[in-house]
């Protein structure tokens, strides 16, 4: 998901779990922190944009890594913020101070008073993050180093409206509040946004059904099926269907009046794919997207395309490998298009609606 989406995942988490044990804008600060800790692999080059692609959420989104990072933050945490916090009063200073040289085991000696809190905090905002990411099509490494399967669910868009603003606003409440009425409105937005979450994932299986119903009606034989929603919503799913030659790319809205898909069928290059499959770019893309992927001819360049996220015919990962006779020994160049944001979201919000339009893909110049 986006860094906003994950600072307030993070906060609203780190709040819930503190509750009263310290201020809230400490629980917020420090869940902000650790929920945008594991993204900093972004700023790693590995020297290829490919690499850069397929490198990203993993080893910094993997469960385990991310387990045992988590009490070495608590510490640093709660050595910082050693005090009784949240909304109780502080109790009066003890007629029987510790003995010089010793600590005092009420105050939790080394670790800090509040170290068993913030570990389960912080732990549970660094797993969060990955998990969430999961949610998404992009690809997350969970289980590294064990394997570098990147899973995805695929049935939120990147950037959501409708999962972020009930945690920024449960969060901002308790931040204003302060009391126990801010803690609840925070509990809210994290019941709001997990029940979105859960709505979202039934959503797709709906529209898959109804998806591998209408490829059947029409005769195609796909390899593997894309259910993925459309920017910004849970309405409007974009499909895309692969053949060894083809791939199809169809629209259903929740609002349509038929149980059908309409699709279009681009050329995949499967002769490409035959002939350059075995190259190591090719390859990784193939396995991190899973399938969705498609090769051709730019003039004198060989493009490679991840599917999985744009619009037809504009997409986030495209790569140029180079001449076809000299793919593998010239440096290879990531060539994004996004779509042209005139056209995308008046054709996105009326085909949301239900209207039947012709794709954008298909009507490009």
């Amino acid at each position: 998901m986006d860094s906003l989406t994950q600072i307030a995942l993070g906060s609203a988490v780190s709040v819930a779990v503190m509750g009263r044990r310290t201020a809230v804008w400490k629980a917020a600060l420090w869940g902000a922190v650790a929920g945008t800790l594991p993204d900093l692999d972004a700023f790693i080059d590995h020297g290829d944009p490919i690499l850069n692609m397929v490198r990203h959420r993993a080893e910094s989104h993997a469960l385990l890594f991310l387990t045992l990072a988590a009490p070495l933050l608590a510490w640093m945490v709660s050595r910082i913020h050693d005090e009784p916090g949240g909304f109780r009063r502080r109790a009066a200073p003890s007629l029987n101070p510790a003995p010089s040289g010793g600590s005092d085991p009420r105050s939790g000696g080394a670790w800090g008073q509040n170290f068993p809190r913030w570990w389960l905090a912080l732990w549970l905002v660094l797993v969060t993050h990955p998990l969430l990411d999961t949610m998404t099509v992009y690809g997350t490494q969970l289980l590294q180093p064990f394997t570098d399967f990147p899973f995805a669910v695929g049935s939120v868009f990147i950037i959501d409206p409708a999962y972020t603003v009930p945690l920024i606003v449960g969060t901002v409440a308790a931040l204003r509040l302060k009391n126990l009425h801010g803690l609840r409105w925070n509990a809210a937005g994290l019941v709001l946004s997990t029940l979105y979450l859960a709505w979202s994932f039934g959503a797709q299986q709906h529209v898959d059904r109804i998806a591998r119903a209408s490829l059947q009606h029409a005769g195609i034989e796909a390899q593997g099926l894309l259910v993925t929603p459309a920017p910004f919503n849970t309405v409007l799913w974009r499909l895309v269907a692969t053949t060894a030659t083809q791939y199809h790319e169809g629209y259903y809205s929740l609002l349509d009046d038929k149980a059908e898909v309409r699709w279009t069928a681009y050329p995949r290059g499967g002769d490409l794919i035959a002939s350059h499959g075995h190259e190591p770019s090719v390859a990784r893309i193939a396995a991190f997207s899973r399938g969705f992927f498609s090769l051709h001819n730019g003039g004198d360049r060989l493009l490679l395309t991840d599917l999985r996220m744009g619009l037809e015919p504009s997409y986030t990962f495209r790569f140029d490998l180079g001449s076809p006779a000299a793919v593998g020994s010239t440096p290879v160049t990531q060539l994004s298009l996004r779509p042209d944001i005139g056209r995308a979201l008046p054709w996105l919000w009326q085909r949301l609606q239900g209207n039947t339009l012709t794709t954008l893909g298909a009507t490009t110049p």
